[in-house]
């Protein structure tokens, strides 16, 4: 893929927030890095296409821990939004609708 889909500034504000993964006492595969299946989730949203039809060149079974990932990422959501939030206003980006 040519282009990243999250930026190193972008990444700077997201992994804070992130679970880290904890040890597998059963052993098992490693999940994927957060910040590539972070990437593959914009991908699949920004293209449209279904998940199993992801890039070979982004991992064996990217989809089923895409969908990990996504669940895993959940409850990250709110807290990023505010903090994208706090960055806009910080750097006066925010811009006001109006109503209706």
């Amino acid at each position: 893929m040519g282009k990243q889909l999250v930026s190193d500034e972008l990444w700077e504000s997201i992994e804070p927030l992130l679970p880290k993964e904890l040890p597998k006492p059963k052993g098992g595969r490693p999940r994927i890095p957060d910040r590539a299946a972070l990437s593959g989730i914009i991908f699949v949203l920004k293209s449209g296409i279904p998940w199993q039809m992801l890039p070979r060149e982004m991992g064996s079974g990217i989809g089923h821990h895409l969908l990990e990932a996504a669940t895993r990422l959940a409850g990250v959501w709110e807290r990023l939004h505010r903090v994208l939030l706090d960055r806009l206003g910080e750097a006066d980006r925010l811009v006001e609708s109006e109503p209706g």
